[in-house]
């Protein structure tokens, strides 16, 4: 079917004969597994469409999700999709006391989205409202940086405070559903595909999904009916989009690499 074609062009062909460890199996189903209920939990993370275990291409696991349409996006939104973002590595520590590599793909994301929140969007009460953006990308592989190092430092010490803390959250959300946690894991071993009505059988219907509302388009010719004139100061085309795990709309998996 179109969620299978979209697994083979995206994710790869899937590898019927790679050879799993159970207990790898196991991790991998948990990991997923704590990736789909930390976002089913929270309010601004975006909708689940389906969790897999089975290996495709260099993964051997994703979450489906499928993101709300959005011009722009509040702190709690990226607070929400960062913690769900570590819901697959405190799923591991919580269930087996021990952390794997595979939340690799997890931590590049989470990382490059706390220093686009902090030093980009000003997202930061220490930093302030002060953006860092190069436009130019002259500074992006050099050795200079429009800071000093104090502020370098505080820039990393605000990253790790941010991610430690969305963990943390992380952990704690899934400790207090730990049984339906369980639940979920086993229904992806013994399934190895679930879908948003499994989820909708253990934990119920999500409270946060809305009715969906009509847009407001802009009309560039008549800027009156615009949401935001097309004005240099709030174009939101001048800045990089923050890394998520859905782009343009369309379904993307976030992915599990051992």
């Amino acid at each position: 079917d179109f969620l299978d074609a979209v697994d083979r062009i995206v994710g790869g062909l899937e590898k019927k004969n790679k050879i799993i460890a159970v207990h790898e199996k196991k991790v991998i189903a948990y990991h997923e597994a704590g990736h789909a209920a930390v976002s089913w939990l929270l309010e601004h993370a975006h909708p689940l469409i389906k969790v897999t275990i089975v290996p495709r291409g260099r993964s051997l696991g994703a979450a489906w999700y499928l993101p709300e349409e959005r011009q722009i996006t509040t702190t709690e939104q990226l607070l929400d999709e960062m913690c769900a973002t570590l819901g697959g590595r405190a799923a591991e520590e919580i269930v087996f006391g021990k952390i794997s590599t595979g939340a690799l793909s997890d931590l590049k994301k989470i990382t490059k989205q706390a220093y686009a929140m902090i030093s980009i969007y000003g997202l930061n009460s220490k930093i302030g409202n002060i953006s860092y953006y190069d436009s130019t990308g002259a500074n992006e592989y050099g050795f200079t940086k429009p800071y000093s190092e104090k502020t370098a430092q505080t820039i990393d010490e605000e990253v790790s405070k941010l991610i430690e803390t969305a963990y943390i959250r992380a952990k704690d959300i899934l400790t207090k559903n730990k049984h339906l946690l369980t639940l979920l894991a086993e229904k992806l071993l013994e399934k190895e595909v679930i879908f948003k009505e499994d989820l909708e059988a253990i934990f119920g219907k999500r409270p946060f999904d809305k009715e969906e509302l009509p847009l407001i388009q802009q009309d560039d010719k008549n800027p009156a009916n615009s949401t935001l004139p097309p004005t240099e100061n709030n174009n939101p085309g001048e800045l990089p989009s923050v890394p998520s795990a859905t782009e343009n709309g369309s379904p993307k998996p976030q992915d599990t690499l051992f």
